[in-house]
């Protein structure tokens, strides 16, 4: 029987569309999906923990990293580094377990440079209204922090052309469901494994 390896699913959207409580929600319901844990240099909000939620590192530390070609992408984003650790990444693709790397887009662009046979999935918010309804409901950003993060997000959803699927959030299980949907069809797409599926068929003959 043929061994499929496991998908990078690289999720991005614009802070406040809800794409870390999709990603979570398809986790609760797959048992053979994980998130890819990434490092930053920004402080941890309430509830976060070290290992689960990120990696938390100083500014040297993690630029240590980038030197040392530990990462398989990162960025700077609002003032903090994101990056993604990438043997740990490597290693549970090969066992066969799918990974959602929940990045912004210069870390996604990053990671479609290396790793091109990645799905790229992108979530949006019903609208910019209810988008900055959700960051203003978190009660974790300054005025200041919300303004920039608006002023941002049009400019992010113009990086939509970048992605292989779009998804509107307006219902955090419809959205799960059709990343499953996603998943599915993509674990069965010929390009991937052509030339093995070839290969079990010549040995009949």
């Amino acid at each position: 029987m043929l061994k499929k390896r496991g998908l990078l699913l690289v999720v991005s959207g614009p802070s406040g569309a809800g794409k870390g409580t999709v990603c979570k929600k398809v986790i609760e319901n797959n048992d053979n999906i994980m998130l890819s844990v990434s490092a930053t240099t920004r402080q941890p909000r309430t509830g976060e923990v070290e290992g689960i939620s990120y990696y938390y590192k100083t500014k040297e530390q993690f630029e240590h990293m980038i030197e040392n070609g530990q990462l398989l992408e990162y960025a700077r984003v609002y003032d903090n580094y994101y990056g993604t650790p990438k043997q740990e990444i490597y290693d549970q693709l090969e066992n066969g377990t799918d990974i959602i790397l929940e990045i912004e887009m210069q870390g996604a662009m990053q990671v479609k440079k290396k790793f091109p046979q990645a799905v790229f999935i992108f979530i949006l918010p019903p609208s910019l209204n209810e988008l900055k309804n959700r960051i203003v409901g978190r009660g974790t950003e300054t005025i200041d922090q919300i303004e920039k993060r608006m002023s941002s997000a049009f400019g992010e959803i113009k990086l939509i052309k970048d992605y292989d699927y779009f998804i509107f959030n307006d219902s955090i299980e419809k959205s799960a469901d059709q990343v499953m949907s996603i998943v599915n069809a993509e674990r069965s797409k010929v390009i991937r494994y052509k030339e093995e599926i070839i290969s079990i068929f010549k040995k009949e003959i």
